[in-house]
């Protein structure tokens, strides 16, 4: 299933998730500006590395000058490896950034973001400490967004692509697809780690489950339940 929109529209102007989105699309084009070998160092840089994070831990000097290792933790969120992915990620917080962002409002919307990009990184982290793949992308925050969404907006009707078909689903239906998903791949790529997962370069999707995880948590924590329905008498 492939979202498309959501029938929610928002109440304020979402002047954070359009700068989020700004600034992820703004890096992006400078990356594409780059040689190969710039862009390695570029990720190098700016990703997470988990062997490198669990050596600064460990109280070891930082491998990168550039930047303290845990800086990484909130840099490496504004980094994508291609087209596909920088447009999957914006599309999804395009459709379900803006209702949480009315919900928390500007400036605990930011924070709620990039904490739970942190959570996510954290939980491909806990389960792959000593990988020497960079870890990259929107996808974790993302992620706690969408958790939060669930949170807030289970019933909502969500417009989606399936196959070739536009079909609408209740939020809760989608999501809870979605995260299933990412937690039925992220028990798979322990036992094989070279098929799925970061250990081979491609989707952490630890990352997405934790950060839906944390997400879904935090929404709590700030009282974000769904409205009880009135029945009018």
């Amino acid at each position: 299933m492939f979202p498309i929109s959501d029938d929610n529209p928002g109440k304020t102007t979402p002047y954070v998730t359009y700068a989020l989105i700004a600034l992820n699309v703004l890096v992006f084009l400078y990356e594409i500006t780059l040689s190969q070998p710039q862009l390695e160092r570029f990720f190098y840089s700016g990703a997470v590395i988990p062997a490198q994070l669990t050596a600064s831990f460990e109280g070891a000097p930082g491998a990168r000058a550039e930047l303290p290792e845990l800086t990484t933790l909130i840099t490496s969120q504004f980094l994508h490896g291609g087209w596909l992915h920088i447009f999957g990620n914006m599309l999804f917080l395009w459709i379900f950034g803006n209702n949480v962002e009315d919900e928390l409002g500007h400036f605990k919307f930011l924070v709620f973001y990039l904490t739970c990009g942190v959570m996510a990184v954290l939980t491909q982290w806990f389960f792959s400490p000593m990988s020497a793949i960079p870890s990259l992308g929107a996808s974790g925050a993302i992620a706690g967004v969408m958790g939060a969404y669930i949170v807030r907006f289970p019933l909502v009707q969500i417009l989606t692509i399936v196959s070739v078909f536009p079909l609408r689903v209740p939020a809760f239906i989608f999501l809870g697809v979605w995260f299933l998903q990412q937690a039925a791949y992220s028990f798979a790529s322990l036992e094989v780690r070279t098929n799925i997962g970061m250990e081979s370069g491609g989707i952490a999707y630890w990352a997405h489950a934790g950060g839906f995880v944390f997400g879904a948590l935090i929404a709590l924590l700030f009282g974000m339940r769904r409205e009880p329905t009135v029945i009018a008498e």
